[in-house]
């Protein structure tokens, strides 16, 4: 498939009057890795639940491939192809790290399959265990491992049901200096295979891994672009990057968001 995967077009979601997304229009190519930023409030999580099935657009449409999602429910979403992490990981803390991925993995196995009993590691939680990193940790109980750990077996736990897209919200959030490295690295290693759509707040991780960014504000896409794109626009600069006028004094004072 050439062109856009994912399709948002004049999207709406209100809840009791307030619009927490106003008319978003936005598209993401095949295999792109777009990074979407916003101040808190700024409607990107509830961007994403709309995409998801966890809310319901109140107009407006989102196609993935071609197809729409607007009311289609959460597990229907996931079927068409769509994996979705959240900002604290929902591993199961008991099971160890190739036991999270063999769960993962039968939720796009079929009934029979699922009744044989398994010998060894599949081949799809193989290739993703040496993926994620995770090969030496892969008989460890996921509750030893560290946060940044837990984040790249939670990305590993959607990369074993094959979906198109990943919608990670705020993957390194915790993370120490080295994780976030490892996580830009792989994040940049899914685009191509996967299309990679990140809700991100730390603008140095943004800056060194980001290659096309949307930024939100107040629900509204103000400005897309490349880094130095977004950077330089002066609304942007405004609204997020922290451009703001002192009341007191009149001065401009620089307040990079965290």
């Amino acid at each position: 498939m050439n062109g856009p995967l994912l399709e948002i077009d004049d999207l709406v979601v209100s809840f009791d009057g307030f619009k927490a997304v106003d008319g978003v229009t936005l598209s993401v190519d095949q295999g792109e890795l777009r990074f979407l930023i916003g101040p808190n409030g700024a409607g990107k999580t509830t961007l994403v639940d709309a995409m998801t099935g966890l809310v319901k657009p109140t107009s407006g449409d989102v196609r993935f491939a071609g197809r729409s999602l607007t009311g289609r429910k959460e597990h229907e979403v996931v079927r068409l192809g769509i994996g979705r992490s959240f900002q604290t990981p929902t591993v199961f803390e008991a099971l160890t790290v190739v036991e999270n991925l063999d769960l993962a993995e039968s939720f796009r196995r079929r009934l029979p399959a699922l009744l044989r009993r398994r010998r060894g590691v599949s081949a799809p939680v193989g290739r993703t265990l040496e993926r994620i990193g995770l090969e030496d940790r892969a008989d460890a109980p996921a509750k030893l491992l560290s946060h940044g750990q837990k984040q790249w077996l939670e990305i590993g736990m959607l990369l074993v049901q094959d979906p198109q897209l990943l919608l990670l919200d705020e993957p390194v959030a915790g993370m120490s200096p080295q994780e976030k490295v490892a996580t830009g690295e792989l994040l940049q290693s899914l685009a191509g295979d996967h299309t990679v759509v990140v809700i991100e707040h730390d603008m140095v991780f943004l800056r060194r891994f980001a290659r096309k960014v949307t930024v939100l504000h107040e629900g509204k896409v103000i400005s897309e672009g490349s880094v130095d794109d977004v950077q330089s626009d002066p609304i942007v600069r405004e609204v997020y990057l922290g451009r703001s006028r002192d009341a007191r004094s009149g001065a401009v004072v620089e307040v990079e968001a965290s």
